[in-house]
């Protein structure tokens, strides 16, 4: 037979109140867990390293090298790659090295700067047609819709040669359709999370429709805004190439990796290296911002969560 169980024969366990507290881990927030994630991919961090050393570069460059991007020698064009000209000279005689880092000045303003108005414009508009809602939705994503239905490529070449030459002639031909992409995904995040619990609660007890969307709304469309501002600049990088590449670019004697490549075409058969390093750093550039970009998603990511 089981023997019968008394009070006594229990011993209750000792509560301590510090060991608990050892056990439960340390809460974190959301922004605190996307950063440990982030720095846990290993190719993401080395895109941001890349990032780093080449504006450190585009710097001090220059610098470093004695030579400036528009010093002339022709006696001595076209020289390899020597202890003297460190990437060459081209058939100017002009130090590729210090044009090398004074083209990625320019070409990392370029993309900077048309991704800054990109997510101005695009997160605005976004954010205002989503959240009203109604005619106004409507009337702005149409205006949007025709906008993205123009070429983007058609539209930049058209403004370039309308308008006189010179970095902000780029950056606004790059801009005046470029932030619809962002202004898109924008809308369908605000139209998702206008109609959240705390959204509602926060609008029963009276709070102003600004508030609400610049409070509650916006700040938490940081992830998708941010990972795709980390991919418009690749774009406008490579755009700004291209263009540059055309002839409608940067002015001479001003450097972009563009201008360089084009420069370099005509000798690309004798001195291939004039063009080996503006188009590796082009590649190195969209490359590393690419890869942030992909390590953005995943840290922000909810649904993948480690």
């Amino acid at each position: 037979m089981a023997k019968d169980l008394k009070r006594e024969d229990f011993t209750p366990l000792k509560q301590d109140h510090a060991e608990s507290e050892k056990i439960a881990g340390k809460s974190t927030s959301f922004w605190k867990d996307a950063v440990r994630r982030f720095r846990k991919n290993k190719l993401a961090m080395f895109g941001i390293v890349v990032i780093v050393l080449l504006a450190i570069m585009s710097t001090i460059g220059g610098w470093i090298s004695g030579y400036t991007y528009y010093d002339t020698d022709l006696i001595g064009s076209n020289e390899s790659p020597s202890f003297e000209h460190w990437f060459g000279t081209d058939d100017l005689g002009r130090d590729i090295f210090a044009r090398t880092w004074f083209g990625a000045r320019i070409s990392l303003f370029i993309g900077l700067m048309a991704a800054l108005i990109d997510l101005v414009v695009g997160v605005i508009w976004g954010a205002v047609a989503g959240f009203v809602g109604g005619r106004t939705d409507e009337y702005m994503m149409r205006i949007a819709d025709v906008l993205y239905g123009v070429p983007y490529l058609l539209v930049v070449i058209l403004l370039m040669v309308i308008l006189p030459q010179g970095l902000w002639t780029i950056i606004l031909a790059m801009t005046i359709t470029g932030w619809i992409g962002m202004a898109r995904i924008v809308r369908g995040q605000v139209l998702q999370l206008k109609n959240e619990e705390y959204v509602m609660a926060s609008k029963t007890l009276g709070a102003k429709n600004s508030r609400l969307l610049w409070k509650h709304v916006i700040p938490n469309t940081l992830g998708p805004i941010i990972v795709t501002l980390t991919l418009t600049v690749p774009q406008a990088i490579f755009t700004e190439a291209f263009l540059s590449y055309l002839g409608i670019g940067v002015k001479q004697p001003l450097a972009s990796w563009g201008t360089m490549s084009s420069d370099a075409l005509p000798a690309m058969q004798y001195e291939p290296y004039q063009l080996f390093f503006p188009a590796f750093f082009i590649c190195l550039t969209m490359l590393a911002f690419n890869v942030i970009g992909d390590g953005l998603r995943d840290a922000l990511d909810t649904k993948d969560i480690d």
